[in-house]
């Protein structure tokens, strides 16, 4: 099996080296033959070029790399068509693949896509689980078509969502599962007991990009709806709300971590401060912020926190409410 992996973040990069350490044991059954990713960007304070997690991987075994700013070009397609690919591996790659591109391997192109499809096809399905509420998720090898998300499923594997995950934790599961169903959906392949089943035409949502934008949180919601909010734009962009400091001036505070509390009181308004916890009333029922952090600060557990800034927070409407 001639191998083209094309991938972008560390996600990826967890199944391509799961893909490398079985193409080291099985040479004579897979190989390698050229990793696709995205371009070098700019990161850090110094906005420094930096390759993308799969394609550091990549030049660390000696995979010939790939970085095209797009696959449309007649040129992008007769470079692909040069490795002679039997299938093609795409994992948060980020660039759309036309169908020619799709076409050009043997046994096409597969996905390895992080939710239960038909649930949340799109950009960001782990993040929109955890905010909907999900119990569970999973993994699907999908034979990739021109629709977005829409291709017959070669594979599946589930994965609990748990109440304390946030999408970071439940990301890097996703990760490892994502790479153990690939190399299975290979084997399988290689028995001739893969099998392609169609999407059903129920139950079907768009997980959508996440955006800046989202972050502050309305208080006026349930603290349960506010909660899932807080744990699915953890570690991006964090949930936030501003501290009415005085009449015309308000600082942002970014929430990591809450949990609930049965109380009730008028949303946006501190219950209680103490240094065991920071209480706010919701819609419905409360929250105990328990990880914050201020412009410019680190982000602390609620005690050092308090400890750091006693005297930042009253009882009373505190909290602006933000309603969309």
């Amino acid at each position: 099996m001639r191998i083209i992996f094309a991938g972008t973040p560390s996600i990826a990069a967890v199944s391509l080296k799961t893909l490398l350490d079985e193409s080291k044991k099985t040479p004579d059954s897979i190989e390698i033959v050229a990793v696709y990713s995205q371009p070098d960007r700019p990161q850090g304070r110094g906005q420094h070029l930096t390759p993308s997690p799969v394609k550091q991987l990549a030049l660390e075994n000696n995979i010939l790399v790939e970085t095209p700013v797009s696959l449309k070009s007649p040129e992008a397609l007769d470079r692909l068509k040069k490795y002679k690919p039997d299938l093609m591996i795409v994992c948060a790659y980020g660039l759309l693949l036309p169908l020619d591109i799709l076409n050009t391997p043997i046994h096409g192109c597969w996905n390895i896509h992080v939710s239960l499809l038909p649930r949340w096809r799109g950009a960001a399905p782990i993040q929109r689980a955890i905010e909907a509420g999900d119990t569970q998720t999973g993994i699907c090898i999908m034979q990739m078509d021109a629709g977005l998300d829409t291709g017959d499923i070669l594979l599946t594997a589930t994965c609990p969502i748990f109440p304390t995950d946030n999408s970071a934790l439940l990301h890097d599961r996703l990760a490892i599962l994502g790479s153990q169903t690939l190399l299975t959906a290979l084997e399988k392949f290689s028995l001739g007991t893969l099998t392609r089943t169609p999407q059903s035409s129920l139950g079907i949502t768009y997980a959508k990009k996440l955006e800046k934008s989202e972050a502050p949180i309305d208080w006026t919601q349930s603290a349960h709806s506010i909660l899932a909010k807080i744990r699915a734009l953890n570690p991006f962009p964090i949930a936030n709300t501003q501290i009415q400091e005085t009449e015309t001036t308000s600082i942002t505070l970014k929430i990591y971590e809450a949990h609930y509390v049965e109380k009730s009181g008028t949303p946006g308004t501190i219950l209680e401060v103490s240094s065991q916890q920071l209480l706010v009333a919701c819609g419905e029922g409360s929250l105990a912020l328990t990880c914050l952090q201020l412009p410019n600060g680190k982000a602390l557990p609620w005690q050092a926190f308090h400890n750091g800034h006693p005297n930042l927070f009253r009882k009373g409407p505190v909290f602006k409410n933000h309603s969309y």
